[in-house]
């Protein structure tokens, strides 16, 4: 009977994938980057046509520049924070934009959740403190899904520690 009681304790109170928020899909980004080229190339031929060749190389550049940052902003999106509740554990999981893990857990009774706001922003931090360590959560969001989230947490955290 115990371990039974047990199990239904342990049940997940609250569980959330927190991800990047990404407006460009491969799709997009492909899309993108194509007419930005034929923008880049018709310009360059131009140019050339004017005598002006050193400007083609300029032009390039600027593909290239474009082309890494877009890279770079849509793999920090696979970046994820997978966020657990139930009555006897805290659980979070961040897993890196390269696929590095990093859990920790915490007693739900003897964490506090931190949330710092801006007047006008909103939510700007959050972090669980507990045990001597403190962990931040959903750096990544913006600040609507910070405050959906906030509030969301904050209410499964409370129901754990009542529990």
């Amino acid at each position: 009977m115990d371990s039974a009681h047990e199990v239904c304790n342990d049940a997940p109170l609250f569980e959330a994938m927190l991800t990047p928020y990404r407006s460009l899909s491969r799709r997009g980004f492909n899309v993108t980057m194509g007419l930005v080229g034929l923008v880049s190339l018709g310009s360059g031929i131009a140019f050339v046509a004017n005598g002006a060749w050193p400007v083609v190389g300029f032009f390039g550049l600027d593909v290239l520049l474009l082309w890494v940052a877009l890279r770079a902003s849509n793999a920090s999106g696979r970046a994820r924070e997978e966020v657990r509740v139930s009555r006897t554990e805290l659980a979070i999981r961040k897993v890196s934009p390269r696929g590095a893990v990093r859990a920790v857990r915490y007693n739900p009774s003897w964490t506090r959740f931190l949330v710092r706001r801006h007047e006008e922003i909103g939510v700007t931090h959050m972090s669980v403190v507990g045990e001597g360590r403190i962990t931040q959560i959903g750096a990544f969001l913006n600040p609507d899904d910070r405050e959906t989230f906030a509030a969301a947490f904050s209410r499964a955290l409370a129901d754990a520690k009542r529990g």
